[in-house]
C-alpha cells in the first residue's frame, strides 16, 4: 500500500535527496574552508546572513519566476544556478565573492524547494498526505546530515568537494526532469502580516524570531567555532550532525508533553536547557571533545525542538483555515531571525573568541524563557481538548511556505479526497511545456 502511495512522487523525492545532500555539504564546506583560509569571523557570519536574505527574498519573488517560465524550466534554472555557483566558489577563493554568491544560492534554493513542495502537494491525496509529508521531512534531514558527513572523506583545502556539490545538484535535476508528472498549480504568493501574527500569539512571534536568531548563528558559525576551537574537519562534521539528530529525536517527546501541558512552559523549559548548555560552553570553554559533543547534543536537542512547539502554540489560537497563513508568516519571521543571528554572531566571536557564539544563543534562549513565563501569567492556555495536535518539522533544513500546503494540518478532515490531477489537465500541461520557445 505504501509503495502505491509513494510511486507518483518517487522521482521528486529522489531529486530532493540529492538537492539536500548538496545543500548540507556546501553549507558546511564554506565555513570550514573559509576558516582554513583565514577569513575574518565577521565575513564568515555574513555568509549565513547573505544566504538567509536570499532565501527569504526567494520565498516572495520566486513564484513570479515560476509563473513566467513554468515549473520545469524554473526548477532547471534554479538548480543550474546553484550548481554553477557551487563550482564558482571553488574557483573564486575570495570572501567578498562568496558572500555575494551565497545570496543567489539562497534565492535559488527557495525556488527549488517551493517547486518541489508544491509538486509533492499536487500529487498527494488525503490518504498519502501524512506519509509523504513525514517522508519529505526525513529525506531533507538525511540529505543535510549525509552531505555534512562527506567532509571526513576528502580534503577541504582542494576543489574536490566543490565539484562534488556541482555533481549532486546536477543529479538532483534528473529525476524531476525525467518525471511524467504534470506540473502543479501556480505557487502561492506569500503575505507577511506582522501585526496579525503578534496579536495571534505574542510568545510565538517573539519566540520564533529569537529561535531563528539562535539557530541561524549556530547553523552558520557552528563549523567556524569548531575549527577555531581546534576540532578536526571530521569532528566538526560530526558535531553539526549530532546537533541536528538530537533535535530530531527530541521533537516527538517534547511535542507530546506540550499536547498535555501549557506549551509556553515547555518552550520555557527547553529554552532554559538550551541557554544552560550554551552558557556552560561559553564560560567553561571545554577542550575535551567528549564534553563539547555532550553539550552540543544537549544544546541541539533543546534548540531544534523549539520551533515546532512555538508554531503549534500559535495555531492553538488560530482557526483551522488560518493554519497556512499563520505558519507561513512564522516561517518567514524565522527566516528574518536567521539573518540577524549570523550578523550579530560574527562580531561577537571576533571580540570574545569562538565560544562567544554561545553567548548569543544563550541570550536568545534566556529571553524566550523569560517572555514565555511572563505571557503564561497574562493569557490562559487553550484547553487540551481544543489544541492542535503537535506535528514535527524539519530540524536540519529550512522549508518554504509551500511545504505547509501539504501538511496534514492544512487539509480539513471532511474535505473531499483529491485523487490527483485529472487526465485532461495533465495533457494540457504537457502540451504547454512541450511548446517551442
Amino acid at each position: 500500500m505504501r509503495k502505491t502511495l509513494l510511486l507518483p512522487v518517487a522521482a521528486l523525492l529522489l531529486g530532493t535527496l540529492f538537492l539536500f545532500l548538496g545543500n548540507g555539504l556546501q553549507g558546511l564546506l564554506l565555513p570550514v574552508r573559509g576558516t582554513a583560509e583565514g577569513y575574518p569571523t565577521n565575513i564568515l557570519g555574513f555568509l549565513g546572513t547573505s544566504w538567509a536574505s536570499g532565501f527569504v527574498l526567494g520565498c516572495f519573488f520566486a513564484p513570479n519566476v515560476v509563473k513566467r517560465i513554468g515549473h520545469v524550466r524554473a526548477f532547471s534554472v534554479f538548480t543550474a544556478l546553484i550548481a554553477i555557483i557551487s563550482l564558482m566558489t571553488g574557483v573564486l577563493i575570495d570572501p567578498i565573492w562568496w558572500v555575494a554568491l551565497r545570496a543567489v544560492t539562497g534565492f535559488a534554493t527557495a525556488g527549488t524547494s517551493m517547486i518541489i513542495e508544491s509538486w509533492l502537494n499536487e500529487r498527494a491525496t488525503n490518504e498519502s498526505r501524512g506519509v509523504i509529508f513525514s517522508l519529505y521531512i526525513a529525506i531533507t534531514l538525511v540529505g543535510v546530515v549525509g552531505g555534512q558527513m562527506m567532509i571526513p572523506f576528502g580534503e577541504t583545502s582542494t576543489t574536490f568537494f566543490f565539484m562534488i556539490c556541482g555533481i549532486l545538484y546536477c543529479v538532483a535535476m534528473l529525476p524531476t526532469l525525467l518525471s511524467k508528472a504534470a506540473s502543479p498549480q501556480p505557487l502561492k504568493q506569500v503575505r507577511l502580516d506582522l501585526r496579525d501574527l503578534y496579536r495571534n500569539s505574542p510568545v510565538s512571534f517573539l519566540g520564533i524570531l529569537l529561535i531563528g536568531t539562535a539557530n541561524g548563528a549556530f547553523g552558520t558559525l557552528g563549523a567556524v567555532f569548531g575549527r577555531q576551537a581546534g576540532l578536526s574537519d571530521s569532528t566538526v562534521a560530526t558535531m553539526m550532525s549530532v546537533a541536528i539528530f538530537a533535535g530530531a529525536v527530541m521533537q516527538l517527546p517534547a511535542g507530546r508533553i506540550s499536547d498535555r501541558v501549557d506549551r509556553r512552559y515547555v518552550l520555557a523549559a527547553l529554552a532554559a536547557v538550551g541557554a544552560l548548555a550554551g552558557f556552560l560552553l561559553f564560560v567553561a570553554e571545554p577542550s575535551q571533545v567528549w564534553i563539547v559533543m555532550t553539550l552540543i547534543a544537549i544544546y541541539g536537542a533543546a534548540a531544534n525542538a523549539l520551533y515546532p512547539i512555538a508554531v503549534s502554540h500559535a495555531n492553538d489560537f488560530a482557526t483551522p483555515e488560518d493554519f497556512v497563513k499563520v505558519s507561513g508568516g512564522l516561517l518567514l519571521l524565522y527566516g528574518v531571525g536567521t539573518i540577524i543571528g549570523p550578523t550579530i554572531g560574527g562580531p561577537v566571536m571576533t571580540a570574545a573568541g569562538p565560544y562567544g557564539l554561545f553567548m548569543i544563543t544563550a541570550a536568545a534562549h534566556m529571553l524566550i524563557t523569560a517572555y514565555a513565563i511572563v505571557r503564561s501569567r497574562r493569557r490562559a492556555p487553550v484547553p487540551v481538548a481544543e489544541r492542535e495536535t503537535f506535528s514535527p518539522v524539519n530540524a536540519g533544513a529550512p522549508t518554504t511556505p509551500e511545504s505547509l500546503q501539504f501538511s496534514p494540518r492544512a487539509m480539513p478532515i471532511d474535505e473531499p479526497q483529491n485523487d490527483g490531477v485529472d487526465e485532461e489537465r495533465e495533457e494540457k500541461q504537457e502540451e504547454k511545456e512541450n511548446e517551442p520557445v
